[in-house]
């Protein structure tokens, strides 16, 4: 997420930390390079000058702390200006004070709204908001299928041209799924509706007839951020044309550079809500301002690290894992293999190590993480028979042979899995009453 800008800010900050004393040529060669780097990752030229001029002006008086070091305070001011141009604090959704509360999906084909929309009903889902689903995109026949496809996942309930049983407009067809949705007692309702390749009036007059038809609670944009300044135009277009009140920017784990995250909410005022950091339908985080900062600035998100683990993690079994690690006996393979699938619901390595502080873009690329590597383990250790995963000492070279042909992994792979898993059941039995908590 954003590994180019992060990789090259902290590197120039970095060069400017290390010193004792920053000359005010030191400073503007710095905010130069920043501005250099910020431009380059696409961001809004004219929050790019404002963003170099407040943190100038801020830093005319860096000296004024004789505690902190110059360098440090001004990492600070940085971070405190990428968070205002982020948008300064979280913006969650604005629920109605009778339900149902509207939540109206619009964007251009291509961006993935559909998926949004499935996205945001699942996490609604947990959050006890009861939602329903209307597949409003009647001009793309396989929108609809898609939609209930994804839904059906998560057993959510979806509305479609399928149910009208012949043809409407997307005016009748909103307006009955708004009827279904009271009559199931939603207290959300989702509407995906029609992407287009271009901005048209066409389209922009249906969406204008729909918002009036459903007096929506919030109007989202949802905008691909491997786009860059064009998903900031777009952005500018739908706010003039049916005012949005704020933004899910997908595609965020992809190779964005990051422009269209740091110039949205400075151009047409509208935040950003959520995120989507993967391909699965539980991929969706709600956007932080100052913890994304901080993951800018390769500071960590320990806070959203922690909450991956509470909505992934089950607690009881992370707790057995926990006691049976610090027991006499120590933990077994089986206990490995459960550690792995709990590792595995959080999501790809990569995207938590990148959580982590003190953990750069290029040191998580040097990791070379293996995204099928804790596949390999988890076959490698199905292969053995319970009585091996219990007793792992069990494991002799013609057993091992077995298990290689059994997983399709060469044997010096489990020689090295159970040589690192010795090595982790001793440092788990040292810890002591601290695994209890890590492993929670």
């Amino acid at each position: 997420m954003f590994s180019a800008l992060s990789e090259k800010l902290t590197g120039t900050l970095r060069s400017l930390t290390g010193r004792g004393v920053l000359s005010e040529s030191d400073i503007k060669d710095g905010l130069r390079e920043i501005r250099r780097v910020l431009l380059e990752a696409d961001v809004n030229y004219k929050l790019t000058r404002r963003f170099v001029e407040n943190v100038g002006e801020k830093a005319a008086g860096l000296s004024a702390l004789k505690s902190v070091r110059p360098g440090d305070q001004l990492v600070k001011m940085v971070h405190d200006e990428l968070v205002a141009m982020l948008g300064e604090a979280k913006s969650p959704i604005s629920f109605a004070p009778v339900p149902p509360t509207v939540l109206l999906l619009v964007g251009l084909q291509g961006s993935g709204k559909t998926t949004s929309a499935a996205k945001l009903a699942l996490r609604l889902s947990k959050e006890q908001k009861a939602p329903f689903l209307i597949a409003a995109d009647v001009y793309r026949p396989a929108a609809e299928i898609q939609l209930r496809k994804l839904a059906a996942e998560s057993g959510l309930p979806v509305f479609g041209m399928t149910d009208m049983g012949g043809e409407a407009t997307v005016v009748d067809l909103v307006s009955r799924g708004m009827e279904v949705a009271a009559k199931q007692r939603a207290r959300t309702v989702i509407v995906d509706t029609a992407g287009r390749l271009q901005i048209d009036d066409q389209m922009m007059n249906e969406l204008k007839q729909l918002k009036e038809t459903v007096s929506p609670q919030e109007v989202l944009l949802v905008a691909d951020a491997m786009t860059g300044q064009d998903a900031v135009n777009i952005a500018v277009g739908f706010d003039e044309a049916v005012g949005i009140t704020g933004v899910v920017l997908t595609k965020l784990d992809g190779d964005a550079r990051g422009g269209a995250a740091l110039s949205i909410y400075g151009v047409t005022g509208a935040p950003i809500k959520y995120v989507g950091t993967g391909e699965h339908i539980d991929d969706l985080e709600q956007f932080d301002p100052v913890r994304m900062a901080g993951r800018i600035l390769e500071r960590g998100d320990v806070v959203g690290l922690v909450e991956k683990a509470q909505s992934n993690v089950d607690a009881k079994e992370a707790e057995q894992l926990a006691k049976r690690a610090t027991s006499k006996r120590g933990m077994d393979l089986e206990d490995f293999l459960a550690a792995m699938s709990q590792i595995q619901k959080m999501g790809p390595l990569e995207g938590l190590l990148g959580m982590l502080p003190g953990v750069s873009a290029k040191m998580v690329k040097q990791a070379k993480v293996d995204p099928k590597r804790l596949k390999h383990l988890e076959a490698i250790v199905l292969s053995m028979t319970t009585e091996e995963r219990r007793s792992p000492a069990l494991l002799n070279g013609s057993r091992r042979a077995r298990i290689a042909r059994g997983s399709g992994r060469p044997v010096h792979e489990i020689n090295q899995l159970l040589k690192q898993f010795e090595q982790m059941k001793k440092m788990m039995k040292g810890m002591g009453k601290f695994a209890m908590p890590l492993m929670s």
